[in-house]
């Protein structure tokens, strides 16, 4: 069912001030920029090895990851996991009992596909499951 850890993203409230900090703190290339207005996020991709730190800036106050920096501040928000086949993931998880966020894919960063499991069925992690599109090689 699983693939690999495909990101872990952090949420930040200044995505700029972030990126130069993980540039110069570790070494990190960026990748890339985006705003996912579905998420209501800028998101900025940092590689590391065959997999990313994906940073999280909200885009207005009303973003779940607005809320979450008011809640818990910065740091990490959610893993992801690279799935098989995710309306089959999603079915397995939800026939055993997984609180799913979202019970059908939605859109996400590039325009990827993509499903979030419940904190609460997973001892506190929000995850975020997607599958690979043959066009992401």
């Amino acid at each position: 069912m699983v693939v690999k850890i495909d990101h872990i993203a952090i949420a930040v409230q200044n995505l700029d001030e972030a990126i130069k900090v993980y540039k110069e703190a570790l070494g990190l290339e960026l990748a890339g920029e985006e705003e996912v207005p579905e998420q209501g996020v800028r998101v900025a991709f940092l590689p590391i090895g065959d997999t990313r730190l994906e940073l999280l800036e909200p885009l207005s106050s009303e973003s779940p990851v607005a809320k979450f920096l008011e809640k818990r501040g910065e740091g990490i928000h959610h893993i992801c996991l690279e799935v098989e086949d995710l309306e089959k993931t999603l079915a397995e998880l939800a026939n055993k009992g997984v609180k799913l966020i979202d019970e059908k894919p939605r859109l996400g960063a590039h325009g990827r596909k993509m499903a979030f499991v419940h904190p609460k069925s997973l001892h506190g992690v929000l995850l975020e499951l997607y599958q690979k599109e043959e066009e992401d090689d």
